[in-house]
């Protein structure tokens, strides 16, 4: 692993800990030239599907490019990183486990508003305004009656 700060590839693992998940490992490293500290993180890494776009147009899945329009619409809302990076962990997890090659871009669009819909209700309304090419007020208005409606409870509970 080379060190971020000097480039050199001598570093050394100082600390290794799993998340709760056990499905990451976090190592913290240290450079032997420079003496810097910096973290790494190691990830299973699956066979995401091709995305395919509105026009047709296939593309690889891209996680940073769904975390930015993710972290776009939660901007200046209280939403920490771990809980975005879990709801990226959990659009993953369907998309791998629906065994397909390829994958409509919608598809991806719904699973990132049920996530954001989780997260922050202010994200939701953001992020669906833009997905779903609000054109008016009513379509706002819409949405906001979706998120304001209470769940229903199951008998018991």
């Amino acid at each position: 692993m080379k060190c971020p700060y000097c480039d050199d590839d001598n570093t050394q693992v100082v600390d290794t800990r799993e998340n709760e998940d056990g499905d990451t490992v976090r190592r913290r490293r240290r450079c032997v030239v420079c003496d810097k500290r910096f973290t790494t993180y190691e990830r299973v890494e699956l066979q995401l599907p091709q995305v395919v776009k509105k026009n047709g147009s296939r593309t690889d899945y891209d996680r940073d490019k769904l975390k930015a329009s993710m972290m776009l619409a939660l901007r200046k809302r209280p939403v920490t990183t771990e809980s975005v990076g879990g709801a990226l962990d959990r659009i993953e997890e369907k998309l791998v486990t629906l065994g397909e090659r390829e994958v409509a871009s919608d598809r991806i669009g719904e699973l990132v508003m049920r996530e954001l819909k989780k997260l922050d209700k202010i994200a939701y309304i953001r992020f669906a305004s833009v997905y779903r090419n609000f054109e008016d007020v009513e379509e706002f208005s819409n949405a906001i009656l979706e998120v304001k409606k209470p769940r229903s409870r199951r008998p018991g509970s």
